[in-house]
């Protein structure tokens, strides 16, 4: 009897929790929430987050004031000008649980597909892009490893050295050309940077083999001249037609909007006039170049504003620019407004452009391979003059406010024309061009390079208290949190870095 009253009040609980587990699982899913992997809106994902993680931290603070294109009288954000606060160096780290996990998931999810051979070249070659960045900023990172926590559950990824990944990058880089096939499908329009062309992005991928080639240069000349060469004869971007740039757009999507230009306005130059967050203007050091080389370039990205009655007005006029000098002020100095700042027409623009990789940067590469006996295409001095040229144009891309005239660019060559002279005399004008060629482009080439050559030849502040003994910083440093989750590996990357994890520690190719 005890048994069947208990079979009959369990039956009815049985029942209720049958009825209460149906469609549950159904009810459980987020109906807005993608259960798998989509690879093309992943990898435009993937785009995005590789070129715009820790701008401001990174490209801005860090290198735009340490490469002395941009200063700042404050002390606390002056990773760069004072040489002060590692942390803002830190962010770029940030990679990994972004662009990296995401291509990581893009490479698998079409690694299975024959069909996906094109999707998954483009795929590995914008993960060389990346993963040059980071290990360029680090040394010794996570490579092999990288992304494996969801699928392997390693938690603690091995440092490779960076010799090492430089070796499979660019190896990476020939196998991702060789397996492209015109008869399959692309990215398409989920591709922001070529919608899909598999043309321009052999170009791509030869022109960053070219980069990397030439890092070697300190470190392994052989392999340098090696990559250099095929590279070349692979064919590089030389035509403005085949530039790599993502188009931005204004509107009320801000993760639409150019990164560079939403994050200058976030922290320093939203308001004309008076004190910014950030305490930044342009740098004395860029300002000066630029006018005593009368620079036309000069007029298209800085400004000074200028009050007119109530109202302020922003005046490009050559006269009035002139760069705050680095690490000069610890208090907001009394001339603060007439230090010139990115031009609201140009650069500060929500739909500017940003610039992947452009002609003129591969114009100067052929010039220093022509100069090292690797390149008989052209002389020196016409890659040179071609690379002038081509970053002249690029601005036009800004709007009307970047148009800069043929007869300005004719004039601006006649008045620096290239001066030839000892190897050395040649590095110095074709680095120091590439200095101002790449500004806003890339401030991440042009910390690399700059460490790679020397040039332009920077002289280091020397702050009170600054971390670094009035040094240029020489690499970023990784976070903390590597001590938490991942000590071991973090301490024997460190030894193999010469035993610190600071800012005037380097990386395996900068031997000088």
């Amino acid at each position: 009897m005890k048994q069947l009253i208990k079979i009959l009040f369990v039956a009815p609980v049985l029942l209720i929790a049958g009825a209460c587990d149906n469609g549950f699982e159904e009810m459980n899913v987020n109906p807005n929430a993608s259960v798998s992997v989509i690879p093309e809106y992943l990898f435009t994902n993937a785009q995005l987050s590789a070129v715009n993680v820790n701008y401001v931290g990174g490209a801005y603070l860090t290198i735009g004031q340490s490469m002395q294109h941009f200063a700042t009288y404050k002390e606390v954000p002056a990773a760069g000008d004072k040489y002060f606060n590692f942390t803002y160096s830190t962010g770029t780290w940030n990679a990994y649980s972004g662009a990296v996990i995401q291509l990581s998931q893009v490479i698998d999810k079409v690694s299975s597909n024959p069909l996906d051979v094109n999707k998954l070249a483009v795929a590995r070659i914008w993960k060389a892009y990346l993963f040059h960045r980071l290990t360029d900023l680090y040394g010794d990172i996570p490579y092999a490893d990288a992304a494996k926590a969801l699928l392997d559950k390693n938690y603690s990824p091995v440092y490779d050295t960076q010799e090492s990944i430089y070796s499979d990058l660019l190896n990476d880089l020939t196998t991702a050309i060789g397996s492209f096939d015109p008869a399959q499908p692309t990215f398409g329009n989920s591709d922001l940077i070529y919608g899909g062309d598999i043309t321009k992005w052999k170009k791509f991928a030869y022109s960053l083999m070219l980069r990397l080639g030439m890092r070697l240069t300190q470190v392994n000349p052989g392999k340098a001249e090696e990559w250099v060469k095929k590279a070349i004869a692979g064919g590089v971007i030389t035509a403005d037609a085949d530039r790599a740039l993502i188009a931005y757009v204004d509107g009320s999507q801000t993760a639409s909007r150019n990164f560079i230009a939403a994050g200058l306005l976030s922290v320093d130059y939203v308001t004309p006039g008076g004190d910014n967050v950030e305490g930044g203007k342009f740098a004395k050091t860029l300002i000066d170049h630029l006018k005593n080389t009368s620079d036309p370039r000069l007029n298209v990205i800085s400004i000074v504003w200028v009050q007119n009655g109530s109202s302020f007005v922003a005046d490009t006029a050559t006269a009035l620019q002139q760069g705050m000098p680095n690490a000069a002020y610890n208090s907001l100095p009394a001339n603060f407004n007439t230090f010139s700042e990115p031009n609201p027409a140009t650069i500060l623009k929500y739909n500017a452009p940003l610039i992947v990789m452009a002609p003129a940067e591969m114009h100067l590469l052929l010039a220093e391979a022509s100069l090292r006996g690797w390149y008989d295409g052209a002389t020196p001095e016409a890659s040179y003059t071609a690379a002038v040229a081509s970053a002249m144009h690029q601005w036009a891309l800004f709007g009307s406010g970047g148009v800069i005239s043929e007869s300005r660019i004719t004039k601006y060559l006649a008045n620096n024309p290239y001066l030839g002279g000892s190897f050395q005399d040649q590095m110095k004008q074709i680095q120091t061009q590439k200095w101002v060629s790449l500004f806003l482009e890339d401030e991440y080439e042009i910390f690399s390079n700059w460490r790679r050559t020397g040039y332009p030849a920077l002289q280091p502040t020397n702050y009170p208290g600054n971390l670094t003994g009035g040094k240029i910083p020489t690499r970023f440093v990784i976070p903390d949190s590597e001590l938490l989750y991942n000590a071991e590996n973090y301490y024997s990357a460190v030894d193999r870095q010469g035993g610190t994890n600071n800012l005037s520690s380097t990386v395996w190719w900068d031997v000088d």
